[in-house]
């Protein structure tokens, strides 16, 4: 009596695979169907919250203009007795015999005028006094001059006033700094 042949099988070797059924099993059509709607539904999901997000961008842009809009016409509202005193103050220049001292201290008023309206917006003068001490943050340096009273490199005199809106730099003062007392040349 002669035993059985066994196949040669590496005992590693995984079991060869069943035969494909021509369908599916019914539980692997299911999850199908649930991946399916699951995607449908997120992609649902995402389209909606990219419709917010597009409505918040453009909602987000049109209150930043209407906020610009607001802004300037308060400032306008503000500006707008300056610019009628100054053509009260033109048509009383044109008039025969008009004072110049007058005209000049109605001038000095609508300039106040105007300053307190800036003022009221955040525009702040930068006007640095004569001796005060350089600042390159806020003073733009135009020229040196010699002085006997003003130590050097401190302000002189005031070329053009600077401005500083809330707290930033619109535009340097422009000054002429000392250079300190003039130096006599040796003669030869």
């Amino acid at each position: 009596m002669t035993a059985p042949e066994q196949p040669d099988v590496l005992p590693s070797q995984p079991p060869a695979p069943a035969p494909a059924s021509a369908s599916p099993p019914a539980d692997a059509a299911a999850q199908l169907a649930a991946a399916k709607k699951e995607a449908a539904d997120n992609y649902d999901r995402f389209l909606r919250v990219f419709a917010d997000l597009e409505n918040f961008r453009k909602r987000v842009l049109r209150e930043k203009e209407e906020l610009r809009l607001s802004t300037t016409a308060r400032v306008l509202e503000d500006v707008l007795p300056v610019l009628d005193n100054l053509v009260l103050g033109l048509a009383a220049a044109r008039q025969p015999g008009a004072d110049a001292k007058v005209l000049a201290a109605g001038v000095e008023l609508v300039l106040g005028q105007l300053k307190a309206a800036l003022a009221r917006h955040g525009l702040k003068e930068i006007n640095p006094a004569a001796g005060q001490s350089f600042d390159p943050h806020q003073h733009e340096s135009l020229s040196h001059q010699p002085s006997s009273e003003v130590p050097a490199e401190h302000v002189l005199a005031v070329v053009r006033t600077g401005f500083e809106l809330n707290g930033r730099l619109l535009r340097p003062a422009s000054v002429t700094l000392s250079s300190g007392p003039a130096k006599e040349e040796k003669k030869a």
